[in-house]
């Protein structure tokens, strides 16, 4: 069992070791005694692809200035920025140096909470929250108390992508760390990172089917635009506008 390390940010180092040629061991996701490696070069490093469906599906819903929440290493910073304004954050410091290292030019320390104290009243026309990082907010409760943030500080007719596994497709019960609810639409994924024989605390997140976002943007200026799912797994992106 690797040493626990409360303080440490084992998934920013591995990505930061990995753009700088030092990492020398695999960065492991883990639940139990299941473990499987977390595929970095893959997930975080390959350029955005914007011919592909996925990404001209995005291209397509979003306009600057852009607000990209959970931005890891600047894969669709990189990309935006010199077609609009964008502002990049991460709560990992690693990870915003990494960003600033690979040339995003607004980067900056942050996360999903307490947006309305870090920038400016409808300073955003687009917000893009991808990686699924949306389920840290851990309750339908959360999810709307973040979506109203969010609303606060873009434009009236503001659009947002957010990200998550479907728990009504049965795909969601092969994702490790899966943990089943008797609510529908709604599950739990639960799992920490491994790295250099350290481990990190458990994370927590929710999962959210479609029809629970759009419950849970029923009380927010938001509503639900489009969604665009995968063909090879339970994931998908659901594109947010703001209604009249």
């Amino acid at each position: 069992m690797a040493d626990t390390d409360g303080n440490s940010d084992l998934f920013g180092t591995a990505l930061f070791d990995h753009y700088m040629g030092t990492r020398s061991e695999p960065l492991y996701q883990c639940d139990g005694p299941q473990r499987q490696t977390h595929p970095i070069e893959a997930f975080y490093f390959e350029p955005f692809a914007s011919e592909s469906d996925r990404g001209s599906w995005l291209c397509q819903q979003i306009s600057g200035p852009l607000f990209d929440i959970g931005a890891g290493v600047g894969r669709h910073a990189l990309y935006f920025q010199s077609q609009y304004e964008t502002t990049a954050i991460d709560p990992s410091s690693k990870l915003v140096e990494t960003m600033t290292d690979r040339g995003v030019s607004d980067a900056r320390i942050g996360g999903l909470f307490g947006l309305t104290g870090q920038f400016d009243t409808e300073q955003f026309q687009s917000a893009i929250v991808i990686g699924t990082q949306l389920g840290l907010v851990r309750s339908m409760a959360g999810l709307t108390a973040f979506l109203s943030g969010l609303a606060t500080i873009t434009a009236e007719n503001a659009t947002a992508v957010v990200d998550s596994y479907d728990p009504t497709d049965h795909r969601t019960s092969e994702l490790l760390g899966y943990r089943s609810d008797a609510e529908h639409g709604l599950a739990s994924r639960a799992f920490w990172f491994e790295y250099t024989d350290k481990s990190d605390p458990v994370l927590l997140f929710r999962l959210f089917s479609p029809d629970r976002i759009r419950e849970a943007a029923a009380g927010t200026p938001w509503m639900v635009a489009a969604i665009q799912r995968s063909a090879e797994s339970a994931y998908y992106r659901i594109a947010l506008e703001k209604s009249e």
